[in-house]
């Protein structure tokens, strides 16, 4: 590394050319989320057209995420095995279309087959973008620039929330869709010619001899047992999900809490929830910063990062659920707007340093399997049901259990960092040319 930008195998690649790139998978993530928590500020205008449950207006966001759990897995695979470059900007041209599709649907079918096509198009994007940054910095930068990465969730999902019920209020929610897919394609067209690192060799380090080493080919057996046998990774999986059920849940059932329990207008409403959201973007770069700070002291300190800090956001959301209500209830909820993406960069982090250089992609991918799951695709239908049958406060009392669930599983996870860490394949990156 030099004062010029990162030399990466004897190549260097400009400050310039780095921050290009980085803007561009900002911008990227950004309309990737819009797109698809919009929905959740139009819910009350789709419910009165065509009749809708609360648990199948949550189906329109599940259907994103089922879609991301069955093809991320694989888009994982050619992302690492192919090109991130040219996977990721074909990836955004087809969620930019399905979101386009969702302004010209003509019932609830129509809107939940485009959803569908949304998530496919989405499947690969989060894991090639962990991978990109990964490649792009050094360790001692690394969470820091996962969260100024991941701050464009919550800037996405303010806009989203607050936006969309504005737009669908004065223009219709159909239009709310259509106006954020043309600038996402207009990026990801961009993101084509940019330049990245070349597609990793899959080789490992063996002995040949008592004092000798030889680089193998690894063969798929050996690439699963790189994750199955990493337990840090499978504690940090679990714990990403856990949270993501809260995050999810509140994105997409928080703007309808404050208009049944308070009163609030839709609009308002999402503009309410939308502030909560925003302050994430203070937490995800925060999060990374101190992250980095404290994994210069102690290397196996990633873990225990995530732990902490969601285990403060489960108290921040047991007393704005349990204990308060009104103003006070809010503040408690702006902390935990604050604190519930802080983990992010460590966990992000984690799930790149204790896995081999050319599996990044795959392993990202595999966080977003575990978020998908447990968190993207049930927790709307989850707090949706039981808002159908307890109520829309009896549903939001839920979510501070996921939080101390994850916070223990990091925890545990933190036990196993460093033998994780100290067995991953050393190899240099080299950038294409």
């Amino acid at each position: 590394m030099d004062d010029k930008g990162t030399v990466v195998s004897g190549y260097s690649l400009s400050n310039g050319h780095r921050t290009y790139i980085f803007v561009l998978l900002f911008l990227l993530y950004f309309f990737d989320v819009v797109d698809r928590y919009m929905v959740s500020s139009m819910f009350p205008y789709i419910q009165k057209e065509w009749g809708l449950t609360d648990m199948q207006s949550g189906l329109l966001v599940s259907t994103v995420y089922w879609s991301i759990l069955i093809l991320v897995f694989p888009a994982s695979i050619i992302i690492d095995r192919w090109s991130r470059r040219k996977t990721i900007s074909i990836m955004a041209v087809c969620w930019s279309i399905a979101s386009m599709a969702c302004a010209f649907v003509a019932n609830f079918g129509q809107l939940f087959v485009a959803r569908t096509f949304l998530g496919i198009g989405e499947a690969g994007y989060a894991a090639g973008g962990t991978a990109m940054i990964t490649g792009l910095y050094p360790v001692e930068k690394r969470a820091r620039m996962m969260g100024i990465w991941n701050a464009s969730i919550p800037v996405a999902t303010a806009v989203a929330i607050a936006v969309g019920g504005v737009i669908a209020t004065h223009l219709g929610w159909r239009a709310a869709f259509g106006l954020t897919a043309l600038p996402g394609l207009i990026v990801a067209i961009m993101f084509f010619f940019i330049k990245d690192y070349k597609t990793v060799d899959l080789v490992k380090t063996v002995k040949a001899g008592a004092d000798m080493s030889a680089k193998v080919k690894m063969k798929a057996a050996d690439a699963a047992r790189e994750s199955v046998r990493t337990p840090s990774l499978i504690f940090t999986y679990l714990g990403m999900g856990g949270v993501q059920f809260v995050a999810v849940g509140l994105i997409t059932w928080l703007p309808t809490y404050f208009n049944r329990t308070a009163g609030i207008p839709m609009d308002q409403a999402g503009l309410k929830a939308g502030a909560v959201m925003l302050l994430a973007v203070v937490g995800a770069p925060l999060g990374g910063f101190l992250s980095d700070l404290w994994v210069k002291k102690k290397i196996d300190s990633r873990l225990l990062f995530a732990a902490i800090t969601t285990f403060v956001t489960a108290v921040f959301t047991f007393a704005a659920f349990f204990l308060f209500d009104g103003n006070i209830q809010f503040i408690f909820l702006l902390l935990m707007g604050v604190s519930i993406i802080a983990f992010i960069p460590a966990a992000a982090a984690t799930t790149q340093e204790v896995i081999h250089p050319g599996l990044r992609a795959i392993s990202a991918g595999l966080s977003v399997v575990a978020t998908s799951l447990i968190g993207g695709s049930l927790a709307p239908i989850v707090i949706g049901a039981i808002s159908d049958a307890a109520g829309i406060q009896t549903a939001m009392m839920v979510l501070p259990a996921f939080l101390v669930v994850a916070a223990v599983l990091f925890f545990i996870g933190s036990f196993f960092f460093m033998k994780d860490y100290n067995k991953v394949e050393k190899i240099q990156l080299q950038a294409e040319s």
